[in-house]
């Protein structure tokens, strides 16, 4: 088995979709988390490690009613990690619009080293990019809080990666908020936040009722890119739990193209960089 092999076939349902008009990041993640479940169970694995990094990249937007499947693979096995591809293919037009390099923390045997990497098949995708991270806490602000709910958790107990995501995707709008690109802008000049680039890296779990708290920093600013870095962390002890890289551009929602920040919005925005090294 060194084809990629479809593990999960789908539509976008307008519910799912944002302000920008689009699939909401965090549904992509859900649809991912069954993807993975699946492909795990076909290669005879137990469900995905709560360690693991998940390098995304959104080539091209699904919108509301657009039907899509993925297919998964194995790229690679070492002792201590597992690489596995996920790629979102729009089933009408057959492209791939979405790129998952999904990295788990496990321990695998050499008899299953040699297995998963007899199944191993070509990457295909970008490359992941190294991305600098902060030098302190100096400049995040806090964009999220509150509890775990019974409806956030997955097969395994833990706040799942779709729900970790949503709430990153509340504490983006709360950075926007914080720069003067709130909801009244956005309404009022037709502009959105598109993202493009996703590093997930989950190094902690949490589980139901536990509080948590996420502070966001902007670790890039261009003329109409952003890369905000947020922060995951269990309110009451402070351990981390997760952080999302998470770069994109502001949007002309009417021609889906990059627009230039307003001046007023990149000062405010400036102000908030936070140093990465």
């Amino acid at each position: 088995m060194t084809d990629w092999t479809e593990t999960h076939r789908g539509a976008v349902p307008p519910w799912q979709c944002d302000v920008t008009e689009h699939f909401t990041v965090g549904f992509y993640f859900d649809r991912i988390e069954e993807a993975s479940a699946n492909f795990a169970e076909l290669i005879g694995l137990a469900a995905a490690p709560a360690a693991r990094q998940l390098d995304c990249r959104f080539d091209r937007e699904l919108r509301a009613g657009a039907s899509f499947h993925i297919e998964s693979a194995v790229i690679s096995a070492t002792a201590g990690t597992l690489r596995l591809g996920h790629r979102v293919i729009d089933s009408a037009t057959k492209e791939t619009v979405t790129w998952f390099d999904d990295r788990w923390t496990l321990p695998l045997t050499d008899a299953q080293q040699r297995d998963l990497t007899a199944r191993a098949a070509t990457w295909g995708g970008p490359a992941a990019e190294e991305r600098a991270e902060p030098t302190g806490d100096a400049g995040f602000i806090p964009t999220a809080r509150g509890r775990v709910k019974p409806s956030d958790l997955d097969a395994s107990g833990r706040f799942s990666l779709s729900a970790m995501v949503l709430r990153f995707s509340n504490a983006s709008g709360q950075t926007g908020c914080a720069i003067g690109f709130d909801d009244a802008y956005m309404k009022a000049h037709r502009r959105g936040f598109s993202t493009f680039e996703l590093i997930l890296r989950v190094t902690g779990a949490l589980t139901v009722d536990q509080p948590y708290v996420i502070e966001t920093g902007i670790g890039h600013l261009g003329n109409s890119s952003m890369r905000m870095i947020h922060r995951l962390r269990d309110a009451r002890t402070g351990q981390a739990v997760a952080t999302l890289s998470q770069f994109g551009v502001t949007l002309d929602l009417d021609a889906r193209r990059p627009a230039r920040w307003p001046e007023e919005i990149r000062a405010r925005a400036a102000a908030m960089v936070v140093p990465v090294g």
